[in-house]
């Protein structure tokens, strides 16, 4: 295992992360945020661009985690990385885009 695969496992974790909430609102007819949108990152974008920013997160998280290294899931520090990188874009996601769509009510757009 050398170092470089464990990074591309983590940010593989961030992308398969980020590629949910697009595909899912996309799919649910639902505008979203994406860094497409004006103001960007805050805006909505249509729910088709959410499909279509979904499937380019998907695509290059199965990059990262599929085609660099040999990703095994029943390697622990290979989880890890990925399960770390999901979990850290998951909750910065939370807090950001809680502000706009009522997770976070206490905090101030």
């Amino acid at each position: 295992m050398q170092w470089h695969e464990l990074v591309s496992y983590f940010f593989g974790g961030v992308f398969l992360a980020n590629a949910v909430p697009h595909c899912v609102a996309g799919v649910m007819g639902q505008a979203f945020q994406t860094p497409f949108a004006k103001p960007r990152g805050q805006g909505r974008s249509s729910s088709t661009l959410n499909v279509f920013w979904g499937f380019f997160n998907l695509a290059v998280g199965y990059v990262l985690v599929c085609r660099v290294g040999d990703f095994a899931l029943e390697s622990t520090s290979d989880v890890l990385a990925l399960g770390l990188g999901a979990l850290a874009l998951s909750v910065f996601l939370a807090q950001h885009f809680g502000r706009f769509n009522g997770g976070n009510p206490s905090r101030p757009v």
